[in-house]
């Protein structure tokens, strides 16, 4: 599946909406109560960019990124404004954000990810695309220097340290990260008479597994 290393204009992804999706297949039984199936594991997200575009310039920059992704053929990166930080939207990033594992001595390798909740059924997102100079690692509540104590690859989220923790130590991590996502139409609709500048409804987004 192609993919792109580059985000979308956050400009415009700053003023668009949407947000997490999940399937559920609700059945009404004769007695009236329900039954409820819940079809995806994880959510997805949808977003709409179209209500992004306030200036001629965004217009041209949005198509031109429509263009060179081929419409629906290449995945990108999305920053949501709503969602893109280990910790809360208006707080900083901190080592101890985020359990991303435990150490046995042997494992050297670990999964950056993002836990919703926590009083009843938390939810653990997978990250795949954190952001280049973000990550923040710590073991045993101790920071670790990236370079010297481990690496990130940007790509996937996946973090390795030089020297595997040791057994029973808390590996934590605090980040930025972006959403893969892909255009979800292979059309753009350019309305000239709406606004000065040009006008495109809507230009859907989906976001993608990568």
């Amino acid at each position: 599946m192609g993919f792109h290393e580059i985000r979308f204009p956050s400009g415009i992804s700053r003023s668009a909406s949407g947000g997490p999706e999940r399937r559920t297949q609700v059945v009404t039984l004769g007695s009236g109560h329900e039954e409820r199936n819940q079809q995806w594991a994880d959510s997805r997200r949808r977003y709409d960019a179209g209500s992004g575009i306030k200036t001629a310039d965004e217009l041209h920059a949005a198509v031109a990124f429509f263009e060179e992704r081929r419409g629906r053929a290449y995945g990108f990166r999305w920053r949501d404004w709503s969602d893109y930080k280990s910790c809360a939207p208006l707080g900083t990033p901190g080592p101890d954000d985020q359990t991303i594992g435990t150490g046995d001595g042997t494992t050297a390798t670990f999964q950056l990810v993002k836990t919703y909740g926590g009083a009843h059924l938390p939810w653990v997102r997978t990250i795949t695309k954190p952001v280049s100079g973000t990550v923040r690692v710590a073991v045993d509540a101790v920071e670790q220097t990236e370079g010297a104590d481990f690496s990130v690859d940007a790509t996937t989220g996946q973090v390795t340290f030089s020297s595997p923790p040791a057994a029973g130590l808390a590996v934590t991590a605090g980040f930025e990260f972006d959403v893969p996502v892909r255009f979800d139409t292979d059309r753009l609709d350019i309305d000239l008479a709406g606004l000065r500048h040009g006008d495109i409804a809507r230009i859907p987004v989906i976001e993608i597994r990568v």
